[in-house]
């Protein structure tokens, strides 16, 4: 993986720092999205100087050139999410888990077919409850 991580940030034209590959490989490990806050807390001891600053940069810098996926809260908050899935898809976001699922489905072509501009970039984030969680939910009363 670490080679990987290198290859993608070299594709970047970013330098490998051991603060940007420690950002990637946090990512990388987890299932789920993670916000800044929890990047920068996880990591802090790794490094004894590691500022929030520092870690947003970098989570803009990979986001920015495709490597991680934003993922935008219900909340407004901001997260961020390793996704390896190369191609062009979408993702389904539980709210309540925080998994991340591929859609491997792109309605743009029929949405352009609406439009009387030129489309020249789209973010489709679906967000709901995944199936465990929905049947969790089912059980609690309202």
């Amino acid at each position: 993986m670490y080679d990987q991580h290198c290859q993608a940030l070299k594709g970047l034209k970013l330098k490998a720092t051991p603060k940007r590959l420690a950002i990637l490989s946090l990512l990388a490990e987890e299932s789920a999205y993670v916000s800044p806050e929890e990047i920068w807390r996880k990591l802090q001891g790794k490094f004894g100087r590691l500022g929030l600053p520092t870690v947003y940069r970098n989570l803009e810098e990979l986001a920015s050139g495709g490597v991680i996926s934003k993922v935008i809260h219900p909340n407004r908050q901001l997260y961020y999410y390793f996704c390896p899935n190369r191609h062009h898809h979408h993702h389904f976001i539980c709210i309540a888990c925080r998994k991340v699922e591929d859609i491997d489905f792109c309605g743009m072509d029929e949405i352009a077919k609406n439009i009387s501009g030129t489309v020249l970039s789209h973010i489709v984030q679906v967000n709901g409850l995944c199936h465990t969680c929905s049947n969790q939910q089912e059980g609690v009363a309202l």
